[in-house]
């Protein structure tokens, strides 16, 4: 009996899981494009033009009903079914035959994946309530950021404030330290960035990264921070690297870095405290 409840809870959880990750797509797909209607209609204000109709669909996160961003046909309910759908159209629009992109499928299975990892690692709890909205910000963050290099302060804000409201029951640090943690993370790197450009008169990091990284010290902490980049900036050397040799690209190339912020900071959310330990273990 306990056995059938545990795999009923699990098979729940994951169609729930899938569908946040659906919701997720949305926002992926959706925020960029409203900023950007936004900001033209903010310049034509700022310059006294005439509003000029924007190409993209106006959209907002909730209208209109979801459609084909090729053929803006509207789609039907059982087209949109997490996952399953993408497999039963074999990753094509059921109407025009474009493919699919990978994204969709590709986010809703890891949302699903991470969310349940975290339930099994956490337990049901409050840590767990809050590990889970961490990761749910963090997957759009992550995708916006590698497809348009653009790190909304709609969603890294409200990462922020999430965990300084986690911390005031002291789920991952004190409050004090979160606190003064976010400040830190924000001043280091924007010095840093600062001094870079100073030394070199390139733009190294955008003020997204920033709010990013002070997010991280709203979760974790100063003890997490170096950690995180010190990952990020390994990983992402890595990847640059290997991008830049396979795609021919030259060293001025742009690469966001907000991805690799966001997988150390999954690291962290999990493993931070482990690693840690490991490493002074050894001195």
């Amino acid at each position: 009996m306990e056995l059938s409840h545990s795999v009923f809870t699990y098979v729940f959880l994951t169609i729930f899981f899938l569908s946040v990750g659906s919701l997720l797509n949305v926002v992926i797909y959706r925020l960029p494009l409203m900023l950007n209607n936004e900001w033209l209609k903010e310049c034509c204000s700022l310059l006294k033009l005439a509003s000029v109709t924007p190409g993209n669909k106006p959209v907002n996160l909730f209208w209109p009903r979801s459609f084909c961003p090729s053929c803006n046909t509207q789609l039907k309910s059982y087209h949109n079914i997490p996952l399953l759908s993408y497999l039963l159209l074999h990753g094509e629009c059921a109407f025009c035959q474009i493919t699919i992109d990978k994204q969709y499928p590709l986010v809703e299975l890891s949302t699903c994946l991470l969310s349940l990892f975290t339930v099994w690692w956490f337990g049901i709890s409050v840590v767990c309530l809050f590990s889970l909205l961490f990761i749910w910000l963090l997957i759009p963050i992550t995708v916006i950021d590698y497809k348009h290099q653009l790190l909304p302060d709609s969603l890294s804000l409200s990462l922020l404030w999430l965990g300084l409201i986690a911390n005031t029951e002291a789920l991952f640090t004190s409050l004090p330290n979160a606190v003064l943690s976010a400040a830190a993370a924000y001043i280091s790197l924007w010095l840093f960035i600062k001094c870079f450009y100073l030394l070199t008169a390139k733009i190294g990091m955008g003020n997204g990264d920033f709010k990013l990284f002070a997010a991280f010290g709203a979760w974790f902490g100063w003890t997490q921070l170096p950690l995180i980049l010190l990952l990020a900036s390994v990983i992402g050397s890595i990847y640059g690297i290997i991008y830049l040799k396979v795609s021919k690209q030259n060293k001025e190339t742009p690469i966001p870095f907000g991805p690799f912020l966001s997988l150390a900071g999954l690291v962290s959310l999990f493993f931070g405290n482990q690693i840690i330990t490991f490493y002074l273990s050894l001195y």
